[in-house]
């Protein structure tokens, strides 16, 4: 496989996916109550993009509410 030099040399080699819609007729693609920025929503969201699926499911958790976590109180400096 031959190197390219630059972004533009891949396109004009390779081409682009501009026009690449994701499939949301798979049955992987459900949502989920993972709150963002959490671990487990990251892991869903590289999993969706791994599968072609879109990013984003219209039934995602989009708030906190509900969710609680502990307080650790600042270390004295």
């Amino acid at each position: 496989m031959e190197r390219c030099k630059n972004v533009f040399e891949a396109i004009l080699k390779y081409g682009h996916d501009e026009d690449w819609l994701p499939d949301v007729d798979q049955p992987h693609f459900t949502c989920t109550d993972a709150p963002a920025g959490s671990p487990e929503k990251i892991e869903i969201l590289r999993r969706r993009l791994e599968l072609g699926l879109p990013l984003w499911h219209d039934d995602d958790r989009f708030d906190y509410n509900g969710l609680t976590g502990a307080i650790r109180p600042r270390e004295s400096t």
